[in-house]
């Protein structure tokens, strides 16, 4: 069994959530939130930073530790058992360039209902819901960054 690390980011601007979408080989992969492997020497925060900008071009800033999703899966000589640290982000723009090497094909903000049903995973699911709900307790109490939404 591999143990294996990831961080990743649920991206708000305007209301809005970042997804990307994943089509390997023409094959569908399903939306999915960014994220991706700790390097060595990186701080979680420092790497959900750096995958959000590598997947999806976006500068985003950590507003809070949203939580922890786990999951295993099965690769043709071992079972990785991954552990996935989610921050919640705020972005400055609705700019967002998906990485293609990565097999991404397409990124966007969406609502929150748009977000919800388009995710593949189930974990990613709750964490956005997790996340979300951040997002609009902050906003009630006007913490939520330091500019004006109109």
């Amino acid at each position: 069994m591999i143990e294996a690390t990831s961080c990743g980011g649920v991206v708000i601007f305007r209301g809005k959530i970042l997804v990307l979408y994943k089509n390997y080989k023409n094959k569908y992969e399903g939306w999915v939130l960014p994220k991706g492997t700790v390097e060595a020497g990186e701080e979680y925060k420092e790497t959900a930073l750096r995958e959000v900008l590598e997947e999806t071009g976006v500068r985003a800033n950590i507003i809070k530790y949203v939580g922890k999703s786990q999951y295993s899966f099965s690769t043709s000589s071992d079972i990785v058992e991954k552990d996935v640290h989610w921050y919640l982000m705020m972005a400055d723009s609705y700019y967002s360039k998906p990485q293609r090497e990565e097999y991404f094909v397409d990124s966007g903000y969406y609502k929150f209902h748009e977000a919800y049903h388009l995710l593949k995973f189930s974990n990613e699911k709750q964490i956005l819901e997790k996340a979300y709900n951040e997002y609009l307790e902050l906003k009630k109490n006007n913490l939520w960054g330091n500019r004006k939404y109109f």
